[in-house]
């Protein structure tokens, strides 16, 4: 067991120890102030899953800590700031800045809502971003659900210059493309036309009928020069790229759209079922580098932080928040992401490294003894 420790530890942040000094995490241990034996503590309840009660137990048993659930509990609210730092600093022992990251990259942003156990349970929003070709995390925040400030939107990242974000079509808003131009990033967001207004290139409102109806197959692409407007009477320049479904594909879609209409009360406007036949995106890559075909196809690599999602909730079990207030529900959502890095970190190094299964830990005098 101290082996594996010692492995891991090679691969925590260099100030890992100075840093839960600094946020007060060991601050009230009445014993061993340790921060090794506390940091193992929480690994065991935030890692293997167990339960607050059977995680002092274990702990007990094996001499790292001695202290009941209830202590267990309050101290993972002390553990916050801690386990946020230890993520902040795997960004940026990765040449990753939590403020931005460098020039040229193109970035999937969304967000996955978890929800704390029970009818009352309070729900949180995790913004993530992930780079291409790598699909690393450069971005994370964790966020209520609910007031000011906390819903989806591209404000929520930060953008440095040169950066090509995708996104889904709830990050399709003016002020949020606004936000993308202004740090001179470029992005490409899915579309509804009910929900974006677009002008085209006369500054009129975009006919959406005859400009699809241009698209006469399945798999057939257009572009448009268009516009949207921004704050102050301003306009953000980029184009419109559709893409027509297949037939099957525009089959289940309308009957989803009915079904869900059907269960609402609402009845379908002859446009809904249009635009359903349709793929839509709003873009402001440049395109001299990206055709109307390439953008598509990039779009369509949105779905792989959806795909991250899913193993994020499965591997690292962020599934729900089993906490009851604010402050041990940050901490637990912070402890899920450290492992999840802390997981990513080492299956990569054991696919680059042979033959023994870690890193170097110590180099032995000729005066030592070998065991």
């Amino acid at each position: 067991m101290d082996e594996d420790w010692d492995i891991l530890v090679s691969l925590l942040p260099k100030d890992w120890l100075e840093q839960a000094v600094n946020t007060s995490a060991l601050k009230g241990l009445r014993k061993d102030k340790s921060a090794k034996d506390l940091l193992r503590t929480l690994l065991i309840h935030l890692a293997c899953g167990y339960s607050l009660r059977e995680t002092a137990l274990r702990a007990r048993q094996a001499k790292l800590a001695d202290m009941s659930d209830v202590a267990l509990l309050k101290r993972l609210r002390k553990s916050k700031d801690w386990l946020a730092a230890l993520c902040s600093s795997m960004f940026q022992d990765r040449g990753i800045s939590m403020e931005g990251i460098g020039d040229s990259e193109v970035r999937l942003f969304d967000a996955t809502n978890i929800k704390e156990p029970g009818k009352t349970g309070s729900l949180w929003r995790v913004h993530y971003s992930v780079r291409i070709p790598s699909l690393r995390c450069d971005f994370f925040k964790v966020t209520a659900v609910e007031g000011k400030g906390t819903g989806e939107s591209l404000k929520q990242f930060s953008i440095q210059k040169g950066d090509h974000i995708i996104a889904d079509r709830g990050y399709s808003t003016p002020s949020g493309i606004e936000h993308v131009r202004r740090c001179k990033g470029h992005v490409l967001v899915r579309m509804s036309p009910h929900n974006l207004q677009v002008l085209d290139s006369a500054g009129q409102t975009m006919p959406w009928k005859e400009r699809l109806g241009e698209i006469t197959g399945s798999g057939h692409v257009r572009s448009w020069p268009v516009s949207i407007p921004g704050t102050g009477g301003k306009r953000i320049s980029g184009r419109v790229c559709a893409v027509r479904k297949t037939q099957e594909a525009i089959r289940q879609t309308h009957k989803n759209l009915r079904r869900r209409a059907s269960k609402n009360g609402q009845k379908l406007l002859p446009e809904t079922l249009l635009y359903a036949e349709y793929v839509i995106v709003f873009t402001t890559f440049s395109e001299s580098k990206f055709s109307a075909a390439e953008v598509m196809k990039w779009y369509r690599i949105r779905w792989q932080i959806e795909l991250v999602f899913k193993r994020f909730k499965q591997i690292a079990q962020l599934g729900h928040l089993p906490k009851h207030d604010d402050e041990s529900a940050q901490a637990w959502l912070y402890g899920k992401l450290f492992i999840a890095m802390m997981a990513e970190k080492l299956i990569l190094q054991a696919r680059s490294i042979s033959p023994w299964g870690g890193p170097l830990l110590k180099e032995l005098s000729q005066a030592e003894p070998v065991a």
